[in-house]
């Protein structure tokens, strides 16, 4: 039977491309079987309804403290507090008001007047109630030693006070502006040094509060891509990690980025990626290599990402090394992240067709790969930390790891695997060449010092510690360097031996930092589950998606996804965490590329792939954009008959190849009807392991199952 699609009743009127009248009225029954689940996606989405953000709930109050409940059912609340008798001061009026999860941009307070003495009010805001106290969980004023709360003395007639940042009075009553928090605490308070303008007594009348919501705010109209399958926890985490993408996509702005030398006139006025909502609030290369693919996944704002990519690659060092982030006026010293920048631009390259970008910054991808990484590069043919300028630089979770490290080499692979890749897009087979030669001797070199033969895993490092990194591992499956008995062996590994109830954590032990073997980055746990995706380990990879992404959907703030998780499931650094931070948003992608399957192989989708790996989910379906239009694919599961069907789209200018997975020998595939394979390879379809591949799909509409 023909597996119908579900697409967005917006797109129902497009006219796709299709292969013959059969193909055409397949179409049409598809979208007319359809129409009354098309837009069933649309209820996982999670983006506040408007720009204007109100609070949910009061969540506590204390003091003397009037109708708390207004500021959200709407009216007029007081605040009162008395002055000073015989020195002692009544305690502080405030209410902590809950926006029901995580939002970013500017306070704004409606006041129906105050008390004639200007009355204060102090802001402190919290990602979790955990650590919403007198003082913010994190304020950019912190680094100059500042009161971690923003101020405002409140006239005595109605006003509207919007936080935008900066003083009030010379340098008092001062606020930093723009916040990223689910909680909100607001008191009658002021501090000692804004005296006279503003007091720590009197009566504040509060009629509204709400927030002016700056960043990319994803309604059900701008999702370009979607995804749904049978897991309900699946789909959920796919529009949380949106969303967690979404807060991180903002304007790049002097006075909310990262006060540590991070402005840049490069990059102000323009849409960029943050690293997180809250802090830094500066655009990382390392997280764009997971904050990248979901941002193209799921909205038209590609160009966040080339203008990072861009910028950093403006701001190359003359010896080639590419800056990791636009901190310390571009140059914080990072090992790892101008091969990340390598991947991300790559992955840009692919997902948009950008073709003028990929020429303009080749001279930067020469420079980085021939110049900088061989002067870190020692006798046995591997990166290693200390070698010429690289000792006192760190990598992503600025660790102190030196020598030879398996996750520097394995993702030295990659990026040279994708700069041929690159190379051969614009026509320069000889730089591909030698890149592909590099690649192999580096494979050899890591199998050959790196692998630990009674642990049956890559070691973290050569240096004499016995430890394994999920980092280095996880890259060596998905660079290739590891065959396919050693990638069983090294995820069979860290399933047995990293495994959390929050995740799989980052070391096996604590060699490296304290609780090292308790702390779960969903940055490199991304790359983990795509390794095990990919390497048949579905189950696995299922189980590791849903304690990670299970825990921090469960654990306030909810919603959106951390930077870290330490011991005991908690935010790895207490109130500094980032608890909506882009580069732990790779469930999305790995969700769309590799559970429903959807890959480009070359830049702009020309040619696309579609592997799905089922596992025991039941069916899936989704929506892929790419530079010619949408790519449609929906797959059903039923090992039962055994039976799969999967259905593909593809738009005018791409073609592709389809890879299904084959349970036993005895199985026909039919493509549109037509028998294909039955135990033997055809032009049209060939086999290759345990899958058939269904070789140059053309434009238009497809039906394919396999089955006995």
């Amino acid at each position: 039977m023909l597996l119908m699609y579900g697409c967005a009743r917006r797109a129902q009127s497009f006219r796709w491309p299709v292969a013959g009248a059969l193909a055409v009225m397949l179409a049409a029954a598809m979208v007319l079987a359809h129409a009354d689940d098309s837009d069933s996606w649309q209820r996982y989405v999670v983006a506040p309804a408007s720009r204007h953000v109100t609070p949910v709930r009061v969540v506590s109050e204390q003091g003397d403290v009037v109708d708390a409940d207004h500021l959200v059912r709407g009216g007029v609340t007081v605040l009162r507090r008395a002055g000073s008798e015989a020195g002692k001061r009544a305690p502080v009026s405030s209410v902590v008001l809950d926006f029901g999860k995580v939002v970013v941009g500017y306070p704004r307070l409606s006041f129906a007047g105050a008390s004639d003495n200007h009355p204060g009010v102090r802001l402190a805001f919290s990602e979790t109630l955990q650590h919403l106290s007198e003082r913010s969980d994190y304020a950019r004023s912190d680094y100059a030693h500042g009161p971690g709360t923003d101020q405002h003395a409140v006239s005595g007639q109605p006003s509207t006070w919007l936080d935008q940042g900066g003083c009030e009075h010379g340098r008092k009553v001062c606020a930093d502006g723009l916040h990223g928090f689910r909680y909100l605490r607001i008191s009658l308070d002021a501090l000692p040094t804004d005296t006279p303008w503003a007091t720590a007594y009197g009566e504040v009348r509060i009629e509204s509060v709400s927030l002016d919501f700056t960043a990319y705010r994803g309604t059900p109209a701008s999702y370009s891509g979607w995804f749904e399958c049978s897991n309900p926890a699946l789909n959920r985490y796919w529009y949380e990690a949106s969303y967690t993408n979404e807060l991180v996509t903002d304007t790049f702005r002097s006075a909310d980025v990262d006060p540590r030398e991070a402005d840049s006139r490069g990059l102000d006025g323009k849409l960029v990626l943050h690293d997180g909502a809250k802090r830094d609030r500066d655009p990382y290369v390392g997280d764009i290599a997971v904050s990248g693919r979901t941002t193209y996944l799921t909205h038209p704002a590609g160009v966040a990402a080339r203008n990072v990519l861009a910028d950093l690659a403006d701001h190359q060092r003359a010896d080639g090394w590419i800056p990791p982030a636009s901190i310390r006026h571009y140059t914080l010293p990072l090992f790892d992240y101008p091969l990340w920048w390598v991947d991300a631009s790559w992955d840009y390259i692919l997902y948009t067709g950008d073709l003028d970008y990929a020429r303009n910054y080749y001279r930067q991808l020469v420079k980085a790969l021939d110049q900088w990484y061989p002067s870190v590069t020692n006798s046995r043919g591997l990166l290693a930390r200390g070698q010429g300028n690289s000792k006192d630089y760190g990598d992503y979770a600025f660790l102190p790891r030196p020598g030879e490290v398996t996750y520097y080499n394995a993702l030295y692979v990659m990026a040279l695997d994708h700069a041929g890749a690159w190379a051969l897009a614009l026509g320069h087979p000889q730089d591909a060449e030698r890149w592909r030669k590099r690649a192999i001797d580096v494979r050899a070199a890591i199998n050959r010092y790196l692998w630990d033969p009674i642990a049956k895993a890559y070691l973290d490092t050569s240096d004499g510690s016995v430890r394994h990194g999920q980092d280095g591992n996880a890259l060596a499956v998905l660079a290739g360097v590891a065959d396919a008995s050693r990638a069983r062996d090294a995820l069979n590994y860290l399933a047995d031996h990293t495994a959390l109830p929050y995740g799989n954590a980052f070391m096996d032990n604590d060699s490296l930092v304290p609780e090292g073997s308790r702390r779960v980055y969903a940055f490199t746990s991304y790359f983990d589950i795509v390794a095990r995706l990919r390497s048949g380990q579905v189950d696995s990879a299922l189980d590791e998606i849903t304690r990670l992404y299970g825990w921090m959907e469960t654990h306030d703030p909810g919603v959106t996804q951390w930077e870290g998780i330490g011991s005991q499931g908690m935010p790895y650094e207490a109130a500094f965490t980032s608890m909506a931070h882009g580069w732990s948003t790779g469930v999305l992608p790995a969700l769309t590329n590799e559970l429903l399957g959807v890959t480009p192989r070359s830049p702009g989708f020309s040619r696309w792939s579609v592997r799905p790996h089922p596992g025991p989910v039941a069916w899936a379906r989704g929506r892929v954009p790419t530079p010619h239009g949408p790519l449609d694919v929906r797959w059903r599961n039923d090992p039962g008959r055994p039976l799969f069907v999967l259905d593909i789209r593809a738009p005018m200018g791409t073609q592709g190849d389809v890879t299904l997975p084959m349970d036993h020998a005895n199985v026909e595939v039919k493509l549109d009807g037509n028998l294909v394979w039955r135990g033997a390879d055809t032009p049209q379809a060939s086999r290759e392991g345990d899958t058939i591949v269904l070789h140059d799909l053309t434009p238009g509409l497809h039906e394919i199952t396999l089955g006995s």
